[in-house]
């Protein structure tokens, strides 16, 4: 069956990054555990799916996207300095870990600390992928129309449709 829109798609994909002119590969989803969405749902990068839309079921597909149709280019402005004050009882995080934090609007998203200073910890918010290129390589697995339950709900409820339980 052929991918469109409020079509449920699972697939595998192995998804590689250039690491100083090397391809290391950062992510992968298995024949035993796909990823599996609602198509048009606006879910995955518009790209991703952009180049999905000639395949079928059974096809191998292996395609990149650059930093811009991706998670967009690195951003030197989006690190913030949080007071240390913010985590007053607990443990300042560890250079290199991830946070979860949210803006004044109550938006929720995540920052990586890459230094802890004397009053205050300095936060990048740039996606970890951010201004990279994207390189995916997979197989289709499975395309089935959504059921109305999943299309009402906006997501895959599982490769196969079945209800949650």
């Amino acid at each position: 069956m052929k991918i469109e829109p409020k079509h449920v798609v699972s697939l595998t994909y192995d998804l590689y990054v250039d690491n100083n002119g090397t391809e290391e590969k950062v992510e992968s989803a298995t024949e035993e555990q796909p990823l599996t969405f609602l198509y048009g749902a606006g879910q995955m990068l518009p790209k991703f799916e952009e180049n999905l839309s000639t395949h079928s079921t059974g096809d191998n597909y292996e395609f990149r996207l650059t930093a811009e149709d991706a998670y967009g280019e690195y951003d030197e402005e989006a690190v913030a300095n949080l007071p240390k004050e913010m985590f007053e009882g607990a443990e300042i995080p560890e250079i290199g870990s991830i946070i979860p934090l949210q803006d004044n609007n109550g938006n929720r998203f995540r920052g990586q600390v890459v230094s802890v200073a004397e009053d205050a910890v300095i936060v990048d918010l740039n996606h970890p992928m951010a201004g990279q290129e994207l390189h995916f390589k997979g197989t289709i697995l499975n395309v089935r129309p959504a059921t109305e339950e999943e299309l009402a709900h906006g997501h895959a409820h599982g490769p196969d449709g079945h209800h949650h339980h």
